[in-house]
């Protein structure tokens, strides 16, 4: 990607160094439990309902208070590669403003641009408190993205690194708060309200799916408007797509796949409505619940 030196966004809150310094008896709720990181990651990758496995995750209520650090230090100053990341992230926060701004007023209507939290170990949210191991959220609460940006360090264990790989968690996130604006998030919560568990993960997995393609859209308009990606960078997204299909992330972690457990889609799924909003750049072809006969 050709990112540097270009437009940072004003609205990243960066509060990594905060957790540094913490006592050894400082805990943040009930901690993971029998949930593991990779089990956490498969629940809440790239954004899938926080609030459910956060509250999980805590062995709390959403609405509760969580365990506080017992000390802490001054903030830690961040080494060369933690400013890079930060400036990245800020970089592609903006391009993400430019493509939503105009698509939104093309549409006649008027974007909020949604603010990044960059943090490390644990963090604070409208939707309850959180550690690393939840994995990159979007809160509507408070509409923020949070991210700790040793998650991109996991996804490319995963099989998907690069630095377009890691825009594109960021590009999903954004078309999260895309969704919370034109009310589709409060319309499909009011619908898994009413239904059985399958059919809510179902629900689930077009909400995400939407997302991915909503994030394809972003990058079609970053490419072809400010030449922001570079040769390869459209399949480095596609192979972060497929890494995180819910299929794929069962079979890694040696269960059965259970299609009837998805909430994010298929790793073939993924890629296609990735590839469909890079492709036309048409958030018109993004909707997921009429091909799928989901009245909203």
């Amino acid at each position: 990607m050709k990112w540097e030196g270009r437009r940072q966004s004003s609205n990243v809150e960066d509060r990594r160094g905060r957790g540094r310094g913490l006592s050894r008896g400082a805990k943040v709720g009930g901690g993971l439990g029998g949930m593991g990181i990779v089990a956490a990651v498969v629940m809440v990758l790239l954004g899938a309902d926080p609030m459910q496995v956060i509250s999980q995750l805590l062995g709390g209520g959403i609405g509760g208070t969580a365990g506080t650090p017992t000390t802490q230090t001054r903030n830690a100053p961040l080494d060369a590669e933690a400013e890079r990341i930060g400036r990245f992230t800020s970089v592609v926060l903006a391009d993400t403003e430019t493509t939503w701004n105009r698509l939104f007023q093309r549409y006649g209507s008027r974007y909020q641009e949604p603010t990044l939290v960059l943090f490390e170990n644990q963090v604070r949210s409208a939707c309850g408190s959180a550690s690393a191991a939840t994995g990159p959220f979007y809160c509507p609460a408070d509409a923020k993205l949070y991210l700790d940006t040793s998650f991109f360090d996991q996804l490319a264990r995963m099989g998907a690194p690069g630095d377009f790989a890691q825009a594109y968690v960021i590009g999903h996130e954004v078309a999260h708060q895309v969704q919370n604006l034109t009310g589709v998030l409060t319309k499909v919560r009011a619908l898994q309200g009413r239904v059985s568990q399958a059919q809510s993960n179902a629900l689930q997995v077009l909400v995400e799916l939407q997302a991915d393609c909503y994030a394809g859209v972003w990058a079609h308009h970053a490419e072809r408007s400010r030449d922001l990606l570079e040769s390869g960078d459209a399949e480095e997204g596609l192979r972060a797509a497929a890494s995180i299909g819910d299929d794929t992330l069962q079979r890694n972690a040696g269960r059965a796949v259970r299609p009837e457990s998805f909430t994010h889609g298929s790793s073939a799924q993924r890629v296609q409505w990735f590839r469909a909003g890079i492709r036309g750049g048409d958030v018109a072809t993004c909707d997921t619940f009429a091909e799928a006969g989901v009245q909203l």
